[in-house]
């Protein structure tokens, strides 16, 4: 027999709530949360963990938001950790998701003019199933409290004393000036009579320009007649002068060096380790028309066929002369990362030391700050190649306002030209082989 009904049935199982949907923007807030924790906990390049960490976003403006409030976050981290943790009874960790949202909400309200609600909303579903009431909570006490992140935004205390140590007082101040604003975009012309934005010609073939349009949008762009390039970054190439000859550009990607030294009549051979990177050069030869034969080969192993007259060595460094674009530089390049690029600076320039005929030239060059990745660098070569001597620039080799350092190698610090919008900094040398 069947069994009789239940008369007193089990009411049923009431419904769970749905989760209510993140507000509009919180995907990009997502998404620069993950750009920090690539930067800060994996040390990964900003540049190099925005596919992976914007996957999600199908709109370009959710993309270069995400990537504006990480960059942002990177540049006044200091001082957007000192606001929080006047709020909190004990410092949160530094890797606190709790801490993270709380930088990318301060960020928004105090530095991109994100009004305080949009803010909070679309940062606390990046804590949910954790503190959201501490980061709603801290959040609300400092916008109540009014405050505010310093004009000159705070270095890092471990880079402000190692380049204190190098540089001076003078040095640490003019570069926390420098992060505090987006530098102008510099273009390098092919021909300072083709079509080119209007904009501030700190040398015959530069460009500079303020709030410009997106660069694809800019006169002469699709002609192929000019380059991104700092105007710091463009100075190794000038030196090496014009061809005839055959030029050798190492480490070449993305190509701003090899597309000057094949306006300047070279021969050049541009030598790229990454297949990646070497598929970007060649889309910049192509677009600027610029004849140069790419290599894809280790400087480490491979090796011309003939003396070469002019070498370029901008050697993979630690990046910190970038700071100012790439903000990340500062979090990413610790003492260990300094003496492992400058070690294979090293490699590299007694490698190609033998490269360059007798009475031809080298140029030395590295988007750094640190001694070890340049003066000490060079001390050290020269030392080891009594054939080479260094050859100072002369005064019309240069823009007006950057001066070789009294012992012929050419120094460039923040603070230099920061009345037309600042260079980043570098070090550069360049170098004559003595002749047979």
């Amino acid at each position: 027999m069947p069994a009789p009904a239940n008369p007193h049935p089990a009411p049923p199982s009431p419904a769970k709530p749905r989760r209510p949907a993140d507000p509009p923007g919180t995907a990009a807030r997502r998404a620069a949360m993950r750009l920090l924790d690539a930067v800060l906990r994996r040390g990964d390049p900003l540049e190099a963990a925005l596919p992976a960490a914007t996957r999600d976003l199908r709109e370009a403006n959710d993309r270069g938001l995400a990537h504006a409030i990480a960059a942002e976050v990177l540049r006044r981290l200091p001082d957007l950790d000192a606001l929080i943790d006047t709020a909190t009874r004990q410092p949160l960790p530094e890797d606190a998701k709790a801490r993270t949202a709380l930088r990318i909400a301060l960020v928004q309200t105090l530095a991109l003019g994100t009004p305080p609600h949009a803010a909070i909303s679309t940062v606390l579903p990046l804590v949910d199933g954790g503190p959201r009431k501490l980061v709603h909570g801290v959040f609300g006490t400092l916008t109540r409290n009014a405050v505010t992140l310093p004009d000159v935004p705070t270095l890092p205390k471990s880079v402000a004393d190692r380049w204190r140590a190098a540089w001076g007082d003078e040095m640490v101040t003019a570069a926390a000036a420098a992060i505090a604003t987006q530098p102008p975009l510099d273009l390098t012309l092919a021909d300072p009579a083709g079509l080119a934005p209007e904009g501030v010609a700190l040398t015959p073939h530069h460009r500079r320009l303020v709030d410009a349009a997106p660069v694809t949008q800019l006169p002469g762009y699709a002609e192929g007649n000019w380059w991104v390039q700092d105007l710091a970054a463009s100075l190794p190439a000038r030196l090496l002068g014009r061809g005839p000859g055959t030029a050798l550009d190492l480490c070449a990607a993305p190509g701003g060096k090899t597309m000057q030294l094949a306006a300047a009549g070279w021969d050049v051979t541009a030598l790229e380790l990454s297949p990646t990177r070497a598929a970007r050069l060649h889309e910049n030869l192509a677009r600027t028309r610029s004849p140069a034969k790419v290599v894809i080969a280790d400087a480490l192993d491979w090796e011309p066929t003939d003396p070469i007259d002019a070498l370029l060595i901008d050697a993979p460094c630690s990046a910190t002369g970038i700071f100012r674009r790439h903000p990340d530089v500062l979090y990413r390049a610790h003492a260990g990362i300094i003496a492992e690029m400058a070690a294979l600076q090293a490699r590299l320039l007694d490698r190609a030391a033998g490269w360059v005929r007798p009475g031809g030239r080298l140029v030395y060059a590295t988007c750094s700050l640190e001694p070890a990745e340049g003066e000490e660098q060079l001390t050290r070569f020269l030392a080891d190649h009594p054939e080479y001597r260094l050859e100072p620039p002369i005064a019309d080799e240069l823009p007006a306002g950057i001066t070789p350092h009294p012992d012929g190698h050419l120094r460039i610090l923040p603070g230099t030209l920061a009345a037309q919008g600042g260079c980043d900094g570098f070090f550069i040398a360049r170098l004559v082989r003595a002749s047979a």
